[in-house]
Order: C-alpha cells, then sequence, then structure tokens
C-alpha cells in the first residue's frame, strides 16, 4: 500500500511530542525529522491550521494543539468499557485506598483510559493515556496472557524486554513462565518489575467473545501493603471484573 509522504511526516511530527517533550522549535524539528526547515514549517502551519499543532507565542514552540485531546475524547466517549468499569474502579479506590487504573492493549503495548486515585495513594508516576510495558506491569501481563498461544508468539517477535528494576523480566522464556502463572491464577502481579517499591496486581475483563479486552489493577507501596492485604485486593479485583465481564456479554451464550 503506497504511503502519502506529507501525511506521514506531519503524523511523524505528532509522535515527536510525548510527556517529557511537550514543546519544540523548529529548528529541533528539523533535526529530528532531518527535513529542511522550510519544509517543517509548511507542515507546522498546516497542522497549526487545523488545530493539531498550536505555537506558544512566548518563545516561539511549538506543542500539541487542543484538537487532539478533541479527537482523543471522542475515543475515549466510545469505548463503553471505560464507562462500564468507572464506577468498580471508583469504589475499588474507595475500599482500598489505593489507586485503581483501567487499562487496554495498543498494539505492544498497554494504554491507561482511566484511573482513580485512593486515599492513601503515593504513586504518581501514571496518568491517563500513559503507555505501560506488556513485560513489567501487572495491567500489560493480564492484557496478553489470556491470548491464543500463537497470537502471544507474534506480538513479542521482536519485543524489547527493557530492565526497569533488578526484579523487571528480561527474556521471552521467563516472560511466558510467568504468563503460564497468570493463566493459572487468574490474575497477575508486577513485584517491584516496573518501579522500585511498587507492586500492583492487575485482573482481567472478557468479552461475549471471551476475549480480554482490558484489565483494571490496584498499584500499592509494597512497605505499606503486606501479602494478606494484597491476597484481599485480588479478591476484591477478581470479583469486580467478574461483574464488569458480566455486563460486557461474557458468559452470555453467542448465536451462531
Amino acid at each position: 500500500m503506497p504511503i502519502i509522504q506529507s501525511v506521514d511526516r506531519a503524523l511523524q511530527i505528532l509522535d515527536l511530542f510525548d510527556e517529557y517533550t511537550t514543546e519544540l522549535k523548529i529548528t529541533e524539528i528539523s533535526e529530528l525529522m532531518n527535513l529542511h526547515k522550510s519544509t517543517v514549517h509548511s507542515l507546522l502551519k498546516t497542522l497549526q491550521k487545523k488545530g493539531y499543532i498550536r505555537q506558544n507565542e512566548e518563545n516561539g514552540k511549538y506543542a500539541l494543539g487542543m484538537k487532539l485531546f478533541e479527537r482523543g475524547n471522542y475515543i475515549i466517549q466510545s469505548l463503553d468499557i471505560r464507562q462500564v468499569a468507572k464506577k468498580y474502579l471508583l469504589d475499588l479506590s474507595l475500599a482500598t485506598g489505593q489507586t485503581t487504573h483501567l487499562a487496554i492493549m495498543d498494539g505492544k503495548e498497554g494504554v491507561y483510559m482511566d484511573k482513580m486515585e485512593g486515599s492513601k495513594a503515593v504513586i504518581l508516576y501514571s496518568r491517563i493515556g500513559r503507555r505501560i510495558s506488556l513485560h513489567c506491569s501487572a495491567v500489560g501481563k493480564a492484557l496478553i496472557a489470556f491470548n491464543p498461544s500463537e497470537d502471544i508468539k507474534k506480538l513479542l517477535k521482536d519485543y524489547v524486554y527493557y530492565k526497569q528494576t533488578e526484579n523487571t523480566i528480561t527474556n521471552e522464556v521467563d516472560f511466558m513462565g510467568e504468563l503460564e502463572k497468570v493463566r493459572n491464577e487468574g490474575y497477575s502481579i508486577d513485584d517491584q518489575e516496573n518501579e522500585p517499591g511498587v507492586r500492583c496486581v492487575a485482573v482481567p475483563i472478557r468479552n461475549y467473545k471471551n476475549q480480554v479486552i482490558a484489565a483494571i489493577s490496584i498499584s500499592t507501596l509494597a512497605a505499606s501493603v503486606d501479602d494478606h492485604q494484597l491476597n484481599e485486593f485480588i479478591e476484591m479485583l477478581k470479583q469486580a471484573c467478574s461483574e464488569i465481564s458480566e455486563q460486557m456479554g461474557y458468559g452470555t451464550p453467542v448465536r451462531t
């Protein structure tokens, strides 16, 4: 399928921005894109006219525009799972005092779709829209573990196991063993594998086709929540995700 170069370049510009890089000079964009400044200028002005890019009048730097927020909200609003899960995220957060997250799979990563801050929460690294690695996060493991084995193998082809902490799984053999454990136990755990001192547990949500479409996690500080409490949280998670799955049609006979 042919690629339209100007569209591809415009999308590459949008991809340059993230939570760490919120503003860029035109010269910086030109260098990162390896394009002439005049070409970048034309692309930026087009994106700016449509609202996908804005320019800071004080320093002249460019940033993402509100049109992306608007379009992103359309997608979020169309995801029924977010609406159904919101009550459960809140209830779990109130009952445990911890932060809860709803995540879905996107490519080879998870994405936080919603979160509720707990009264005892001191974990600040998460935000809605943040991408999460599969191999070192509880939601990532829950999202991938219940897929058919062939799909998992395809998904993990060329996957990079970045080492986040001393506990991070760094190879496919160990990760496949971890996923088998998740399938057997019905939940996943990130035992200080993504952030030192942080333990998370997650349980998958299924739809009427018995497919995992999302996962909910509870994030805790290892120093504050012992194994007994964590097991209680897991049981609460299982119950909540079971009820959400039922509302998403799981267990309903599919007519053929």
